[in-house]
């Protein structure tokens, strides 16, 4: 029986899982895959058989005495407080799990501490490389504990900063979209969501790792074009002083996002992997504005966007109507050919072919 491929899925937002999800369904059958997760009910509609470990949810656990919290964290980590009982249990599941697979890879998507777990074990182990100041200890140690890195975008996109022996051993996928529904021309799209045909439509796009969409702002997007109209996708945070207008409407949460990129005549959105590589596939003008995350990941690739010509970047929401005017005159400028070379409709296939010839490779005796 071959080895299999485990498959550590981080819990923040949803593009970790429906990653995986992507790559492991072009792993050859006979290659059993194992994935480690403290949300497995995000996998249930997984295309492929595999084994789901489910992991405590460390976030908020707190530690067993003031004094184990209070002990600093070594440079080379990044969040392992002392005396966390799921954190123990969470570690322990996974030091098990590899033990007893002895896997041919294992899959970190992503955390720079379990790479250099599984290095301690002796397991050879691919991290999935995100944007962002990554230059830490914590990071560097994972990268060099790693037998290779695996990017799921174009290289187009790297960080100039990103080190040389680094992106060495870092395969690019191309960009990688988890998403499948069809592309549709834009006035059809329009029809078959009924919206009108003749209005300038702007998509604004929420994902699902933060907090939601600040709407104050697009309150103010919205007086800048009275004549267009605005749709906004996903959770919007609302402080509790907005009017609002006509012409901007919220969806909430909807299934077929694709009919409304479509649809859109320029997209409003976050740096999030998955939703920069749907705008791509969409081939629409891109205003992108970061949300805050981590070691500045969203604000890295936006910048990279926006040194290539493929988006406008923005390090926070317009405020004014000049302002919002000015902007969206940019991002109406956009060659749209240069964000949608950025998308790989393959990048999920190049992946695991890559993750299996590495599997091969290494245990080659």
């Amino acid at each position: 029986m071959e080895r299999p491929l485990v498959f550590f899925a981080h819990h923040q937002g949803r593009g970790h899982a429906n990653r995986i999800m992507a790559i492991a369904q072009h792993l050859p059958v006979i290659r059993p895959v194992i994935v480690l997760t403290a949300k497995p009910d995000q996998f249930e509609d997984m295309a492929r058989p595999a084994e789901c470990v489910t992991l405590p949810n460390m976030i908020g656990a707190p530690s067993r005495s003031p004094g184990l919290h209070d002990q600093p964290t070594p440079s080379v980590l990044h969040c392992v407080p002392l005396g966390v009982d799921e954190m123990r249990e969470h570690m322990g599941i996974i030091a098990h799990t590899l033990r007893e697979s002895d896997p041919a890879l294992f899959v970190v998507d992503v955390s720079a501490e379990i790479a250099l777990l599984a290095r301690i074990m002796s397991v050879p182990a691919v991290t999935i490389r995100m944007h962002g100041d990554r230059s830490d200890a914590g990071h560097l140690a994972g990268y060099e504990a790693c037998v290779g890195m695996l990017a799921p975008f174009d290289e187009a996109i790297e960080q100039t900063e990103y080190p040389a022996w680094a992106r060495q051993r870092t395969f690019y996928t191309g960009g990688l979209c988890t998403t499948k529904d069809p592309l549709r021309e834009r006035d059809d799209a329009r029809e078959a969501l009924g919206l009108p045909p003749d209005k300038s439509v702007t998509l604004v796009v929420a994902g699902g790792g933060g907090s939601g969409t600040p709407y104050a702002p697009l309150t103010v997007a919205a007086r800048a074009e009275p004549d267009a109209l605005w749709l906004v996708a996903g959770p919007v945070h609302r402080e509790g002083h907005e009017t609002d207008f006509g012409n901007l409407r919220e969806l909430g949460w909807v299934d077929n996002l694709t009919d409304y990129l479509c649809a859109a005549d320029r997209v409003v959105a976050s740096a999030g992997d998955n939703t920069v590589h749907e705008i791509a596939r969409a081939s629409k003008p891109f205003l992108c504005i970061p949300e805050w995350r981590y070691f500045d990941e969203q604000q890295a690739k936006a910048a990279e966007l926006a040194r290539i010509g493929a988006a406008v970047h923005l390090n926070t929401w317009p405020a004014s109507i000049p302002e919002w005017q000015k902007v969206l005159a940019q991002t109406d400028r956009l060659d749209t050919n240069i964000l949608a070379s950025l998308h790989d409709s393959e990048a999920a296939c190049k992946a695991a072919e890559w993750l299996e010839a590495e599997a091969t490779r290494l245990w080659q005796t």
